[in-house]
């Protein structure tokens, strides 16, 4: 019984499910570094070890209460990993998907700070068009009204709208410097 006076499950030589929980971390850390370097002594490759080594350390936390209460988990769980290994070598994907020794370089990706900034400089520009300006380019672009709409809402003609769009898109890009698509307001 724990302290609350519930009953809790034993698991192998005695101990609770929670102790057992708290065991596994303190395995793992203790034993990785040997199981990593026995699979990579076996599959003489850095990432194969680390997956086979992975693959095996997930099995045996969905299977602790039989490892813990094996006579030797060390050599339980080194089977496993041995299994993992050689289990991968025989899949046929194995053949298939060795990775390349040279992959070669991602093309640059740009950076999620330049569009945030790009954005942020875009919408005090925006912010700083004269009020009838803003309102035509926040209808829309912001929430994608049509002249018709933007008209409507605004109490005015199509043709002033699509002045008003005019010129507010040549304020932007007077002031932010830039050509503007429709895309970088949306």
């Amino acid at each position: 019984m724990d302290s609350n006076g519930v009953e809790t499950a034993t698991i192998g030589r005695g101990r609770s499910a929670e102790s057992h929980e708290r065991d596994f971390p303190a395995y793992f850390t203790a034993t990785w570094p040997r199981m990593y370097r026995t699979a990579l002594a076996i599959t003489g490759d850095r990432a194969s070890a680390e997956d086979a080594c992975q693959a095996a350390f997930a099995k045996a936390y969905a299977a602790w209460s039989r490892v813990c209460a094996a006579d030797h988990p060390d050599a339980y769980v080194r089977r496993m990993v041995v299994n993992e290994v050689l289990g991968t070598r025989r899949s046929a994907w194995w053949r298939r998907e060795r990775p390349h020794a040279d992959v070669g370089e991602p093309p640059p990706q740009p950076s999620f700070d330049d569009g945030v900034a790009d954005r942020s400089t875009l919408w005090d520009a925006v912010a700083a068009l004269p009020p009838r300006q803003r309102a035509v380019i926040v209808l829309r672009y912001y929430e994608d009204l049509s002249e018709e709409q933007i008209a409507a809402a605004l109490g005015c003609s199509r043709g002033t709208v699509k002045s008003q769009a005019s010129a507010a898109l040549g304020n932007l890009r007077r002031t932010t410097g830039a050509a503007l698509d429709e895309g970088d307001l949306a």
